[in-house]
C-alpha cells in the first residue's frame, strides 16, 4: 500500500513539475520519499526534488539530493548532470568540474555536457589565475603596511585594497591563508588610528559568512581586546568593531545563511560557548566605567540585534532567558543612570533609549506568564532595593530607573508603578530645590502618564507642581520638560471631545508655548526636541492641529529639525506622531449607532468627535501640509540610518503618506518630490500594517502616475510585490481595487513588467477578482488581464489544457458592463491574434461563443465593436472549416452592414475591419464580389 502510494505521490510531484509549481512538487516528493524504501524509486525521488531546488534556486538542497541519488546508483548521470549544476551555483566549481566529466565520459556525444565541461574549464583557469596574482597583492599591502617609513598615500591605498580584497571570498581565503590574521593583530599594536580601522574592516570581512575563519579570528584576537578595541571614544573605531563582532556571532551562528559542507564543517567546532562567552563580555561592558559612551552604544545594539527572536514561531528562546537571569539587572543599571550624578557612567544621549529598547525587547520574547513573572520580579527587587530613605541619589536612580521601563514594555512600567511609594517619590521629588531631581521626575511623570488611569492620579497630584516648576524654574532644560508633561496630561483622553482634561483654551496656550520653543533657533536642537514631543500629544485635540497647521514658521521648523544630518532616535518618531494626528491617519474604531444609544441609556462614556476632525477639515489640513513642504521632510526622514529610523516610525510615516495620497489632484505633487521612491522601502520592510498603508500609498500613485517618472529606473520592479501584496483576500475592496488599477498600469509599460508580475504568482488573484460579484472590482481585474496577455508566459497559461480561463473571458465579453466587455473582448483580441489554437479553443468552451461575437461585433460602443470585428477576423484567417461555420451564421449579414457603411473619422477603424473579412471570405471562395 504504502509503495502504490509512492508512486502516486511522484505521479503527483510530476504533474506540478510541468505547471511549475515547484513548491508543490517538492512537497509531493518530500512524502513519497517517507513511505518508499525501493531504491529505484528512491533514485528517481531525491532526482526529480534536485530539479526543484534547481528551479527554486535552493542549490544546497539541490547538491545534497542529487548526492544521495547518485549514492544509490553512481551512474545516475541526470543525478550528476543536476548535482554539477548546483556545484556551479555554490561556487564549488572544481567538484561541478568532476560531475560533468563523469556525464561526459557516459555520454560522449552529449553537446550539452561537452559545453559545460568547456565553460567550467575556463573559470577554473580565471580562478587559478586570480588565485596567484592575489597572493602576491597581499603580500606587497602587508609589507607597506608594515613598514613605518611608508608613504601616506601609500598606506591609505594599501589599507583600502586589503579592505576591498577581504570582501571576496576568494581574496579573504588567501588573506587567512597567508598568515593574515598575525599580521592584521600586528596592525593592531601600531596603535594608528587609521591602519587599526584598516585591521579591524579587513578581520570583518575575512570572518563574514565562514564559520572557521570567525572561530579562528575570534580565537587568534580573543573576545576582551575585540571589546576593548569598541570601548574607545572614537565612534568610527567603534563601529567598526561593533560590525567585527557582528560578523563573527553570524559566522558563527548560521545567520549568514551558508551551508557548510563536507572537510568545511567538520573543522568546525561547536559554536554555542564562543556566542555565550561573548553575550557575557557584551553585558560586563555595560557597567564598565572604562568603557565609553560609544562603546556602551554598540554593545547595547550587538545585544539588541542578536539576542531576542527575529521569528517568534521559533519556540527557543534561551538566549533571552540567560540574558535575562545574567544581565537584567546590568541593563537596568544603564536605563538608571541619571548623567549629573558623579557616579554616572560615561553615556551618549541615546544609551538610555537603547538600554529602554533592550528591555522592551527581551519581555517581549518571553513565551509565558511565569518568565514574564520572574522579569518582573527581577525589576521589582532591583528597584525595591535601590530606594533609600538616607540617600536622596538612590531614590532619584530608582525613578530614573522606573522611567527608563516605562519607555519600554508599558504593561511592565505600569506595574511598577504600583510599586509602594514610587508615585509618592515622584511628585516628592518634582516639590525638590535641587534642579537634576526635578528634571528626572518631571521625566518620569511624563512617561508615566501614558495610561488614562496614571494620567488622571498625576492630574489630581502633579499638575499644580508642573505649573510650579514651570513658573519658577530658571533652567530651560526643566522648563520645556514641565510644559511637555503638560501637554502629556492635557491629551490624556486622546481625540474624545468630552474628555478634556484640562479648561477650554489650556490646550491652545501650551501649544503655543511649544510652538514658540520650536521656532526659536537661538535654543539647543535637544531642547527644541521636546517641544515637538509636547505637540506630538497636543495635536490629538483638533483645535491644537488646526492652528498648528496654519503656523507655517513652526511647520517648517519642525520639518528641520526632522531633516537634520544626525537627528535623535526620538525626533523622528514625535514628528511622524505629530503629522499622523494632524492628518488624522490614526486608527479610528467604527462608531454603530446601536451601541451609542445601548451606552447612553446605561450612562456609560460615549466617545465624541470633535468638529474640526470631520473630513472637510483634514482634507483642508493635508492641502497645507503639502504647501509646507511635508513630502521633501517625509522623505528625508525615509532615509534616515535604520538604527534611528525603528519599525513603529516607518509605520507612522505610511499612514501620513497614505492620507497625503488620498485625493488624486494631490499625487503629482508627491511624485514630483520625490515621494513614489520614498514608499518603496517602506513597503517593503516594518510591521505588516506598516507595510500595507505603504503598499497602499503606492497603489494610489501607481494608478495614475506614469510608472518611468513616478518610480525611475529599476524601482518601478520593486513597486510590484508590494502592489500584489494588495490583492490578498485579507485586504479590504479599496485597497484590492487601487492595486488593480496599479498593476493595469504598470503591465501597460513594458513586456519586463509584465513578466515581473507574472513571476510574483499575480495571474491566480487577478483571475479570482474577475469572477468578483462588484462590478469595479472585475472591470479592474479584466483591464489588468487585458494587458497582461501579451506576455508570451500569460498566453501559455491559455493554451494550457484543463482550466477555464478562456472561457471566463468570453463570458465576460457578453457581460452588459461596457467597460468589463471594453476590456475582456481586448484581451480576446489579443490572444485569437496571437495562437490558431485559442481561435479553435474559443469556439468550444461554451455554445454561446457565436452570439457573443455578433453582440460584440454590433455593440454601439465603437473600440467594443472594434474588438469583436479583430476576433471575427481572427478567426477567419485562422482556419478555413471555422471560416465556413462563421459564414453560415448571421455573422456574413453583420459584417456586409457595417462594410457597406461610410468610414468617417470616428468609424474608419471599424468599417476597415469589417472589410478585411469580407475580403477573407472572399479569399475563400464563400463569398464573391458583387459588380
Amino acid at each position: 500500500m504504502a509503495e502504490a502510494e509512492a508512486m502516486q505521490l511522484k505521479e503527483e510531484g510530476n504533474r506540478h513539475f510541468q505547471l511549475q509549481d515547484y513548491k508543490a512538487a517538492t512537497k509531493s516528493y518530500s512524502q513519497a520519499l517517507k513511505l518508499t524504501k525501493d531504491k529505484a524509486l528512491l533514485a528517481t525521488l531525491y532526482r526529480n526534488r534536485a530539479a526543484c531546488g534547481l528551479k527554486t534556486e535552493s542549490y544546497v538542497q539541490a547538491a545534497s539530493d542529487a548526492s544521495r541519488a547518485i549514492d544509490i546508483n553512481s551512474s545516475d548521470i541526470k543525478a550528476l548532470y543536476r548535482r554539477c549544476q548546483a556545484l556551479e551555483h555554490l561556487g564549488k566549481l572544481d567538484q561541478a568540474f568532476k560531475d560533468v566529466q563523469r556525464c561526459a565520459t557516459l555520454e560522449p556525444q552529449n553537446q550539452s555536457f561537452q559545453e559545460t565541461l568547456r565553460r567550467l574549464n575556463t573559470s577554473i583557469q580565471e580562478k587559478l589565475r586570480v588565485q596567484f596574482s592575489t597572493d602576491s597583492r597581499v603580500q606587497t599591502m602587508f609589507e607597506i603596511l608594515l613598514d613605518r617609513n611608508s608613504e601616506a598615500d601609500k598606506l591609505e591605498k594599501a589599507a583600502n585594497n586589503l579592505i576591498v580584497l577581504s570582501r571576496e571570498e576568494a581574496g579573504a581565503e588567501r588573506i587567512f591563508q597567508n598568515n593574515g590574521v598575525a599580521l592584521l593583530m600586528q596592525l593592531l599594536d601600531t596603535k594608528r588610528p587609521e591602519l587599526m580601522l584598516a585591521a579591524v574592516r579587513t578581520l570583518s570581512g575575512v570572518c563574514s559568512s565562514h564559520r572557521a575563519r570567525a572561530t579562528a579570528i575570534l580565537h587568534g584576537v580573543r573576545i576582551d581586546r575585540i571589546c576593548s578595541l569598541m570601548a574607545v571614544e572614537d565612534e568610527e573605531t567603534s563601529l567598526a568593531v561593533c560590525n567585527l563582532l557582528q560578523a563573527i556571532i553570524d559566522a558563527l551562528s548560521g545567520e549568514d545563511k551558508q551551508e557548510l559542507r563536507g572537510k568545511e564543517e567538520a573543522l568546525v567546532l561547536d559554536s554555542k560557548k564562543d556566542l555565550k562567552q561573548i553575550t557575557n563580555h557584551l553585558l560586563d561592558m555595560l557597567v564598565s566605567k572604562k568603557v565609553s559612551g560609544q562603546g556602551r552604544d554598540q554593545a547595547l545594539n550587538l545585544l539588541n540585534k542578536n539576542v531576542p527572536r527575529k521569528d517568534l514561531t521559533i519556540h527557543d528562546n534561551s538566549r533571552t532567558i540567560y540574558v535575562v537571569d545574567n544581565g537584567l539587572r546590568k541593563i537596568l543599571k544603564v536605563v538608571g543612570q541619571v548623567p549629573d550624578l558623579p557616579s554616572c557612567l560615561p553615556l551618549t544621549d541615546n544609551t538610555r533609549m537603547l538600554a529602554s529598547i533592550l528591555i522592551n525587547k527581551l519581555y517581549d520574547d518571553l513565551r509565558c506568564d511565569p518568565e514574564r513573572d520572574h522579569f518582573r520580579k527581577i525589576c521589582e527587587e532591583y528597584i525595591t532595593g535601590t530606594f533609600d530613605p538616607q540617600d536622596m541619589d538612590k531614590n532619584l536612580i530608582a525613578i530614573q530607573t522606573v522611567s527608563g521601563i516605562l519607555q519600554g514594555p508599558f504593561d511592565l512600567g505600569n506595574q511598577l508603578l504600583g510599586l509602594k511609594g514610587v508615585m509618592e517619590m515622584m511628585v516628592a521629588l518634582c516639590g525638590s530645590e535641587r534642579e537634576t531631581d526635578q528634571l528626572v521626575a518631571v521625566e518620569a511623570l511624563i512617561h508615566a502618564s501614558t495610561k488614562l488611569s496614571r494620567a488622571t492620579f498625576i492630574i489630581t497630584n502633579g499638575v499644580s507642581l508642573l505649573k510650579e516648576i514651570y513658573k519658577t524654574t530658571k533652567n530651560e532644560k526643566i522648563k520645556i520638560r514641565a510644559l511637555v508633561g503638560l501637554c502629556k496630561l492635557g491629551s490624556a483622553g486622546g481625540t474624545d471631545y468630552a474628555l478634556r482634561q484640562f479648561a477650554e483654551g489650556s490646550t491652545e496656550k501650551l501649544a503655543k508655548q511649544c510652538r514658540k520653543w520650536l521656532c526659536n533657533a537661538s535654543i539647543d536642537t535637544r531642547t527644541r526636541k521636546w517641544a515637538v514631543e509636547g505637540l506630538a500629544y497636543l495635536t490629538l485635540d483638533a483645535d491644537v492641529k488646526d492652528d498648528f497647521v496654519q503656523d507655517i514658521p513652526a511647520l517648517q521648523a519642525m520639518f528641520e529639525l526632522a531633516k537634520a544630518s544626525t537627528p535623535d532616535k526620538t525626533i523622528l518618531y514625535s514628528v511622524a506622531t505629530t503629522l499622523v494626528n494632524c492628518t488624522n491617519s490614526y486608527d479610528v474604531k467604527e462608531v454603530i449607532p446601536e451601541l451609542v444609544q445601548l451606552a447612553k441609556f446605561s450612562k456609560q462614556h460615549v466617545p465624541e468627535e470633535h468638529p474640526k476632525d470631520k473630513k472637510d477639515f483634514v482634507e483642508m489640513r493635508v492641502k497645507r501640509l503639502l504647501k509646507a513642504g511635508v513630502t521633501s521632510a517625509l522623505v528625508c526622514m525615509v532615509k534616515a540610518d535604520n538604527a534611528i529610523l525603528t519599525d513603529q516610525t516607518k509605520e507612522l510615516l505610511a499612514r501620513v503618506f497614505l492620507a497625503l495620497c488620498d485625493n488624486p489632484k494631490d499625487r503629482g505633487t508627491i511624485v514630483a518630490q520625490g515621494g513614489g521612491k520614498a514608499l518603496i522601502p517602506l513597503a517593503l520592510e516594518g510591521t505588516d500594517v506598516g507595510k500595507v498603508k505603504a503598499a497602499h500609498a503606492l497603489a494610489k500613485i501607481a494608478a495614475v502616475s506614469n510608472p518611468d517618472i513616478a518610480f525611475p529606473g529599476e524601482r518601478v520592479y520593486e513597486v510590484v510585490r508590494p502592489l500584489v501584496s494588495l490583492l490578498n483576500t485579507q485586504r479590504d475592496g479599496l485597497q484590492n481595487y487601487e492595486a488593480l488599477l496599479g498593476l493595469t498600469n504598470l503591465s501597460g509599460r513594458s513586456d519586463k513588467l509584465r513578466k515581473k508580475i507574472f513571476k510574483e504568482k499575480a495571474l491566480p488573484d487577478i483571475e479570482n477578482y474577475m469572477f468578483e460579484n462588484h462590478d469595479q472590482l472585475r472591470q479592474a481585474a479584466t483591464e489588468c488581464m487585458c494587458n497582461l496577455v501579451v506576455n508570451q508566459e500569460v498566453q501559455e497559461r491559455f493554451l494550457a489544457d484543463g482550466n477555464d480561463r478562456l472561457k471566463l473571458v468570453v463570458l465576460l465579453c457578453g457581460e452588459d458592463d461596457d467597460k468589463v466587455q471594453n476590456a475582456a473582448a481586448g484581451a480576446l483580441a489579443m490572444l485569437t491574434a496571437a495562437h490558431k489554437k485559442l481561435c479553435f479553443k474559443m469556439t468550444e468552451v461554451t455554445t454561446q461563443w457565436l452570439e457573443i461575437l455578433q453582440r460584440l461585433c454590433l455593440h454601439d460602443r465603437l473600440s467594443v465593436q472594434h474588438r469583436g470585428l479583430v476576433i471575427a477576423y481572427n478567426l477567419l484567417a485562422a482556419d478555413a472549416e471555422l471560416a465556413k461555420k462563421l459564414v453560415e451564421s448571421e455573422l456574413l449579414e453583420i459584417l456586409t452592414v457595417v462594410g457597406k457603411q461610410e468610414p468617417d473619422e470616428k468609424r474608419a477603424a471599424v468599417v476597415q475591419t469589417a472589410r478585411e473579412c469580407l475580403i477573407k471570405c472572399m479569399d475563400y471562395g464563400f463569398i464573391k464580389p458583387v459588380s
